[in-house]
């Protein structure tokens, strides 16, 4: 039914009776109907089988098979959308147009036909067909452009392994739609320096998924400009400052600007020879460090997510880290999910709790257990928000 005009439609008119079938023939053609007839069920279904038809008139009383039978191996083949079947039947026969109903008729008529009636009821189920083929051609367009934005989405994510001698780096993104507005992404800088974000744009959707590509886009500018932009402070000199970088979104990225969408930001500069991490918060979760002895630190730092108000302040930590320390960064979803029965929230507690009795496991199977237990707890593979974490491993002694 794909393009089909209305007014052009071809209609296939299944009747033994000459007479009836006849008249109803030419009565549609009057109306600008393209008619094809066929005088029983058998010639009926050859004609549905081969033929490219956008409506059947079908006579439910035939001798050879009848209508119900035609019916019901027409639906085999086409759904009511795609091949819509108006039944005509006695008046009397209210069990008939029951069963014809259930089978997958879309209407019926009763004779006498009242030709105003048929007419008015097969522009009617042409019409909705029509309306039902458009709404499915611009949502396969649309599925097709979210498939695509999706492969831009995973494009910006981290590429190859992170190469620097004393660390390791893993990561997890998992959106809860086709489209996420969470983002993540490490960067070595040098042989020293290893750039690390993660985000969360509010929202879903769209709009927020735009946000997140974009701020991604001017963050990868940022970090790949090798000019100091430091104005304090306690990262190295030759690295843009985390809190001078997040004044710099904040007057990039305003809310009114962007449809009312804030983002929290956690960015950090990690030195893997002095073993350090300078980062900024801004109404993110905070650092998780997992210790070697299977204990745990969170670093929250309390600020205003990107883009709510104008004169956010925002100041760089310092986290000293030590060998066999493990490091994640993460969006809200990893602990808010939900347990269906009692709607209690995953929590960071249990967060830390399964990261500490991983300590000891390959840390790749860290987030891999994690992930588990929220699938478990959820009930579901589906999240209901979208997911970001990036973990770093502090290995060996200090590079030379």
């Amino acid at each position: 039914m794909s393009g089909m005009d209305i007014t052009n439609a071809r209609i296939l008119v299944v009747d033994d009776n000459e007479l009836n079938r006849d008249m109803l023939a030419r009565r549609l053609e009057r109306s600008g109907f393209t008619v094809d007839t066929a005088d029983g069920g058998h010639s009926g279904l050859e004609r549905i089988v081969s033929g490219d038809y956008q409506l059947i008139m079908l006579d439910i009383m035939m001798p050879d098979i009848d209508g119900l039978t035609v019916l019901k191996r027409t639906r085999e083949i086409y759904s009511k959308t795609e091949l819509p079947v108006i039944m005509a039947t006695a008046k009397d026969e209210g069990s008939d147009i029951a069963e014809a109903l259930s089978l997958g008729a879309n209407d019926y008529v009763t004779k006498p036909l009242d030709f105003k009636v048929v007419r008015a009821r097969v522009e009617n189920v042409l019409g909705y067909a029509q309306a039902v083929a458009e709404l499915t051609r611009t949502n396969e367009r649309m599925n097709r452009d979210l498939e695509a934005a999706a492969r831009v989405q995973a494009s910006l994510l981290p590429g190859e392994p992170i190469d620097i001698k004393g660390a390791e780096f893993i990561w997890q993104y998992r959106p809860c739609d086709e489209l996420a507005g969470d983002g993540l992404n490490v960067y070595k800088r040098d042989n020293e320096h290893v750039v690390m974000y993660v985000m969360d744009v509010s929202g879903h959707g769209v709009a927020s998924a735009l946000l997140s590509v974009s701020v991604t886009h001017h963050l990868s500018q940022m970090i790949r400009n090798r000019q100091s932009a430091a104005d304090d402070e306690s990262c190295d000199s030759n690295l843009i400052s985390p809190a001078s970088l997040a004044r710099n979104l904040n007057t990039l990225f305003p809310m009114e600007a962007v449809g009312r969408h804030y983002f929290t930001f956690l960015y950090g500069v990690l030195n893997v020879k002095k073993r350090t991490f300078c980062f900024v918060s801004a109404g993110a979760p905070g650092p998780l460090v997992v210790h070697a002895d299977g204990s745990a630190d969170i670093h929250d730092v309390p600020a205003v997510p990107i883009g709510m108000f104008p004169d956010s302040e925002y100041e760089d930590t310092l986290i000293e880290l030590q060998q066999g320390d493990r490091l994640y960064l993460h969006t809200d979803g990893l602990y808010e999910e939900r347990n269906p029965g009692t709607r209690e929230q995953f929590g960071r507690d249990r967060m830390r709790t399964e990261l500490c009795a991983a300590s000891t496991d390959p840390f790749v199977k860290s987030l891999d257990g994690l992930f588990q237990s929220i699938i478990s707890w959820r009930g579901s593979d589906l999240l209901s928000d979208d997911i970001a974490v990036l973990g770093c491993a502090i290995h060996a002694a200090n590079p030379d």
